[in-house]
This record gives structure tokens, C-alpha cells and sequence, in this order.
């Protein structure tokens, strides 16, 4: 018997991020799959936030190639010599990608973009610093509905990546930032 969608879920609702992002389940989006579940997470200290929302449509869906789908999405502020970068969006690609493989997440068709904001303040803001951002929105399908949770899992290591967390050893537990 094929699991449901509620039993295929279930470790990532069980899931815990590590110490330093806040995990949050949200509202899924109800038109765009007839089972979804949303969650966000932010960075402590405002490095970074995101959101994952994993959609299932047990017919499938020919955009998808498949009957589920990733939609992501993780925003961090960055400094202005990386915003110049010339090479971020493929940077921020290559992290997404790494994020996926070192999870051993198998998938389909990816897509997605890399955007870079650099703001500068005039007028009677111009008492703030210039500031710049990177944001990695993409997603991707799932090859079959077992260990969905690894996709969660990449797309958290996606979000710790961009806001300069360091990397955990497997089977290390990250200690809280004193506040």
C-alpha cells in the first residue's frame, strides 16, 4: 500500500533545525497542489530567512516531471565586496546544488534564480550604511516521495550557507549564540 501524504510528512514535521535557525510551519498554499505543507526559517541575529514549501499532487503535474515539488526560497544579507562578485549567482547555484547532493536528495528538473541587491541611501536616509543582499529562490522534484525530509535538510543547509554559518560535522549538535 502506498503511504499517505500525511505518513511521507511526517519526519519533517518531526524535524529540529539546528540551534541557530528558528523552524516555523506556516499555511500552505491551498490552489496549487491538493496536499502542501509550508514552513519558514530564520537565522538568529537577522543573517538570514527562508521558506520551503513541499507540494504533492499524487497525479502529477507535467511542469514538475513528478508528484512532488520543492519551492524555496533563502535571502541573506551579504557584504558589498561579494555583491560585486561577478560570480555569486553561480556561486549561489553551486551552494544550492551542493546543499542537495550532500543530503543525497535525488531530483528532477531544477530551476530557479540568483539575485544580488546593492542599496544605497539618499536623503534624509542617508545617514545609513550601503547594505546588499543575495537571494537563491529555485526548486526542484523529488524523485519519490521516501526521505522528503533530506530536501528539508538541503534547503536548511542552503539557508545556514548564505547567512556564514559554519558548517556542522555529521553528528554534531550545534550550541545556542549567547545573546
Amino acid at each position: 500500500m502506498k503511504p499517505t501524504f500525511e505518513q511521507l510528512i511526517a519526519p519533517i514535521l518531526a524535524l529540529k533545525a539546528r540551534n541557530e535557525i528558528l523552524l516555523e510551519m506556516v499555511p500552505a498554499p491551498q490552489k496549487l497542489a491538493p496536499h502542501a505543507i509550508a514552513m519558514t526559517a530564520d537565522v538568529l541575529e537577522d543573517a538570514a530567512t527562508g521558506r520551503f514549501v513541499l507540494l504533492h499532487d499524487p497525479a502529477g503535474q507535467e511542469g514538475w516531471a513528478g508528484e512532488f515539488r520543492c519551492v524555496t526560497f533563502a535571502r541573506a544579507a551579504i557584504d558589498l565586496e561579494m555583491a560585486n562578485d561577478p560570480l555569486l549567482p553561480e556561486i549561489g547555484w553551486a551552494w544550492l546544488q551542493e546543499s542537495l547532493k550532500k543530503h543525497d536528495c535525488d531530483f528532477v528538473a531544477p530551476s530557479g534564480t540568483v539575485t544580488r541587491v546593492a542599496s544605497a541611501s539618499f536623503g534624509a536616509l542617508a545617514g545609513r550604511d550601503e547594505d546588499s543582499e543575495m537571494e537563491i529562490r529555485a526548486s526542484w522534484t523529488p524523485t519519490s516521495g521516501s526521505n522528503l525530509v533530506n530536501h528539508v535538510n538541503a534547503w536548511l543547509e542552503l539557508l545556514a550557507t548564505t547567512a556564514g554559518l559554519s558548517p556542522l560535522a555529521e553528528g554534531v549538535t550545534s550550541i545556542s549564540r549567547s545573546k
